[in-house]
């Protein structure tokens, strides 16, 4: 049995790269890149044109000679990720490879590969935004004021003929709908996302872009090694929205290659192997660092962190507390979860204040625990993982 690996690596690198068009909230970026030119293997170099402003025609010596100004600005792009995944012979028949591997790579880019390039994305922005003074303070009861006044901003600097986008989280973007003064003034129009059209709502021409909270940080952590993925950093604060023009970033993919190997071939194990590596930044030029605003959610501190505990079976007592602060209203939601990393949590249900009970109906074993304080009913930070440890 044989696959030709050539043609299926590049049919299936062509269909993930309209699955991450699909998908992806930041995936138009990619449509901004044209102009880029790679020098060396980490090195891309995008131009920013700048000129002088009209001057007065002197009738005796004509044209003011103005000066036309190319930068060639050089950025070092900084995210190499990649992955080997191996489907073993006997789960795939003659007439199965195609459908199962597309399925599985599909499944792939669309649950691990876009949410960390949005995540990415999205923080680096902000980032910038943050960097450049270039938030608001918005109330939470009043979306709608905060979205006008980004979109005001921006507006300032680039004009009225931009075409500009609106990433928001998932729950100001609920609120924004229920709103209303503005449940009138939302219109669907297309958005065009490389090959693939789109529809969104938009407000006054702005594309009005809804994002999960998971992919709405200031920042995150990119794991290596075996575990991989990301996380949001312990002190990443929440991206209520953010608004920029649609060509304001540039997304640079410099490789998105798929590797096939039959069994034949991979020496490792008697399986298919796709090897999928992706090599992407983003970049704003320096011409559109003011064109990017956000708000961002209150710092959270918290002040005391929940602390391990060591209990007897039968005999269960005591509780697990945090203590934080913020300048937003704080809730609380306690989980329970498989390691000290937080893995698998699973809300523990009723614990929604600064203090739990540890469960009385713990048996012998170890148990984790950790608290998301929540802040305007939005934003959210975790605590540390407490160890409850139950002997006999």
């Amino acid at each position: 049995m044989s696959i030709n690996s050539i043609e299926n690596a590049v049919r299936y690198s062509d269909e993930l790269d309209t699955m991450f068009a699909q998908k992806s909230a930041t995936g138009f970026f990619a449509d901004n890149a044209l102009a880029t030119k790679f020098v060396g293997a980490k090195t891309v170099i995008i131009p920013d044109v700048d000129f002088q402003g009209l001057a007065d025609y002197d009738r005796d010596t004509g044209f003011t000679r103005g000066a036309i100004t190319v930068s060639n600005n050089s950025y070092t792009m900084s995210m190499d990720r990649a992955r080997s995944l191996q489907i073993d012979r006997e789960d795939m028949d003659e007439t199965g490879i195609a459908n199962l591997a597309g399925k599985i790579l599909g499944e792939y880019v669309r649950t691990k590969v876009v949410p960390e390039c949005d995540a990415y994305v999205i923080s680096k922005l902000a980032g910038l935004a943050a960097t450049r003074a270039n938030l608001i303070e918005g109330e939470v009861a009043e979306p709608y004021s905060a979205l006008i006044e980004l979109i005001n901003q921006v507006r300032a600097e680039v004009g009225y003929d931009e075409e500009l986008v609106a990433f928001i989280d998932s729950g100001m973007y609920a609120a924004i709908q229920n709103s209303n003064e503005i449940s009138r003034m939302i219109t669907v129009s297309d958005f065009k996302q490389g090959e693939v059209n789109l529809k969104v709502n938009t407000i006054n021409g702005v594309a009005l872009i809804p994002v999960v909270p998971e992919r709405m940080k200031t920042g995150y952590s990119f794991n290596n090694g075996t575990a991989g993925g990301f996380k949001p950093m312990a002190n990443a604060r929440e991206v209520y929205m953010l608004v920029c023009p649609k060509s304001g970033a540039h997304l640079v993919k410099k490789t998105e290659q798929m590797r096939i190997f039959t069994p034949e071939q991979n020496l490792d194990a008697d399986a298919y192997k796709f090897d999928y590596r992706i090599y992407y930044d983003v970049f704003v030029k320096k011409s559109g660092l003011d064109a990017i605003w956000a708000w961002i959610s209150p710092t959270v501190d918290i002040t005391a962190q929940p602390q391990s505990a060591q209990v007897t079976e039968g005999s269960i007592s005591g509780k697990l507390s945090v203590s934080a602060q913020s300048e937003g209203a704080l809730n609380y939601q306690w989980y329970v979860c498989s390691d000290e990393q937080g893995n698998n949590a699973a809300k523990v249900a009723g614990e929604t204040n600064a203090t739990m009970s540890i469960p009385t109906d713990l048996t012998a074993g170890s148990y984790y625990f950790f608290v998301k304080v929540i802040v305007d009913g939005i934003a959210s930070t975790n605590s540390d993982v407490a160890t409850v440890t139950v002997s006999e």
